[in-house]
């Protein structure tokens, strides 16, 4: 064998086991029975020593001084696997270890404290988060800025000053076209109850409608939606409130996209380095584009409702028009994950500030829930009612997703730049989506980027599937106009 293939080898192993690390943490949030959460956090530690051990492994090191890659698919995974080594060998061990073990009892924690409105409650465990994420930071950015290094886990070859420059220049639109919509006259939400029974009916076909293979997977609920794993396993969930069927609806729409992406890799790339998304910000145009640009269009909206009107029956917006209008409502709250499109940014624009801000120490954890009030109020014009609808609603801080957030919003931009050329390549979209066809969509969105996983660079993946290179742009045209049509403005 080759050092390639030896290399290859070893790295399908450590990603076999990544893989194992995964299913513990969705059957935390899923199926794991409470009291067993002292165990799991024990088990997620020693199977992280195991990890970063061979992530480590000077064999490893060996073999990518020796390996010569053999076509442009060897090229990306040495390029993937030598990034990931230089960083996880400044990484020590026993902070490694550490991160595991806390992260299981610290979103414990945050969820105690969520459910309590005690945000006192939740401040030890998250100033333990903070010092362990910024110490590994600083020992990844070698001098450099250590939110950066952060960042670099989830969307690689960006910086956070660029970010900070691209929310600049979208903050004054978002709050102008917000400000102009909220001086509209709002149309009528729907209301009603929906039983969870068939909430969870249509989110599965919705689940097909938009491709997700549920001979590789499968749907629950958690208190925060997510997807997991790749290839051949990929789980999502959605949570159901009985009241508001949108927020299942479009979480598993949502969600869906995360998981065509990952099905949708090219086969022969799976359990190596690039047989995943390329970043969180691709990763999330794909879940964006699924939920707003597709699902919430005008057409898909007429088909969705004709399906909610066979599950409920009638509806208190009799008409598609209305059901559109509602499903894109914009109106005043707190929660991001159940934010409109035009607010959403707004949302991460404001952790990503806060989130900088504790790493790199100029904000101390104790003083960060008025933080959080302040600049919620200035942002949005109205106070926070309670902690679990502001500092308190997001999972990612107690599981140490520091540098995550920014990727939202990332996502959202590559998602302009995909629907301006998907809609242009695709005439007679509306007419597909129209009658709940979305497979021209998501097939083209599989060619153009989800099948090549990680073989190219982000920005490079969206530039490649869109023919230009991404900015703000095309989604915040793309905003304006279908808001403006939508409250007549």
């Amino acid at each position: 064998m080759t050092a390639y293939q030896d290399l290859m080898a070893f790295a399908r192993q450590t990603e076999a086991l990544a893989q194992v690390s995964g299913r513990l943490g969705w059957d935390q949030q899923t199926m794991m029975p409470r009291g067993a959460n002292a165990q799991r956090s024990e088990e997620m530690s020693a199977l992280e020593e195991v990890l970063h051990a061979r992530r480590t492994d000077p064999r490893l090191g060996d073999l990518l001084d020796q390996a010569e890659a053999p076509d442009e698919v060897g090229a990306a995974n040495l390029r993937e696997l030598r990034r990931d080594f230089a960083r996880n060998t400044k990484v020590p061990a026993r902070l490694a270890s550490e991160l595991a073990r806390i992260t299981p009892l610290a979103q414990t924690a945050w969820e105690e404290a969520r459910l309590a409105g005690d945000v006192s409650a939740f401040l030890p465990w998250l100033k333990q988060m903070i010092a362990l994420r910024r110490e590994e930071g600083q020992a990844i950015a070698g001098g450099g800025d250590p939110y950066d290094a952060l960042m670099e886990d989830y969307e690689p070859q960006t910086s956070s000053d660029t970010v900070a420059a691209t929310f600049a220049r979208m903050r004054p639109r978002l709050v102008a076209l917000r400000e102009a919509i909220l001086g509209a006259d709002t149309p009528p939400a729907l209301t009603g109850h929906f039983a969870q029974e068939g909430q969870m009916r249509i989110s599965r076909r919705l689940a097909e409608h938009f491709g997700y293979d549920f001979t590789r997977g499968r749907i629950d609920l958690a208190v925060h939606p997510f997807s997991s794993g790749s290839g051949d396993d990929v789980r999502i969930t959605t949570r159901v409130a009985v009241e508001d069927p949108f927020n299942c609806l479009y979480s598993t729409i949502h969600e869906v996209g995360h998981a065509a992406y990952e099905q949708g890799v090219d086969a022969t790339f799976a359990l190596t380095p690039i047989g995943r998304g390329v970043s969180m910000g691709v990763h999330e145009s794909q879940s964006r584009i699924y939920e707003n640009q597709l699902g919430r269009s005008r057409a898909f909206c007429g088909w969705l409702h004709g399906a909610m009107e066979q599950e409920f029956g009638a509806l208190s917006v009799a008409d598609a028009d209305g059901f559109y209008a509602a499903a894109n409502r914009v109106n005043k709250g707190y929660i991001r994950t159940e934010a409109d499109e035009v607010q959403y940014n707004l949302h991460i624009m404001l952790r990503f500030d806060l989130e900088r801000a504790l790493i790199r120490g100029s904000l101390d954890a104790d003083d960060l829930e008025e933080a959080w009030n302040t600049r919620f109020e200035a942002d949005f014009g109205y106070p926070v009612d309670k902690p679990a609808n502001g500092v308190l609603q997001d999972v990612h801080w107690s599981v140490g997703l520091f540098g995550y957030f920014p990727t939202y919003a990332l996502g959202n931009i590559y998602a302009g730049c995909l629907y301006q050329t998907l809609h242009a390549d695709l005439p007679d979209l509306d007419a597909q989506l129209a009658v709940g066809d979305t497979s021209a969509a998501t097939g083209w969105l599989n060619t153009r980027l989800q099948k090549f996983g990680a073989l190219h660079g982000p920005r490079q993946t969206i530039a490649n599937a869109c023919g230009f290179d991404p900015d703000e742009e095309p989604l915040m045209s793309y905003l304006e106009a279908k808001f403006s049509q939508l409250y007549k403005l």
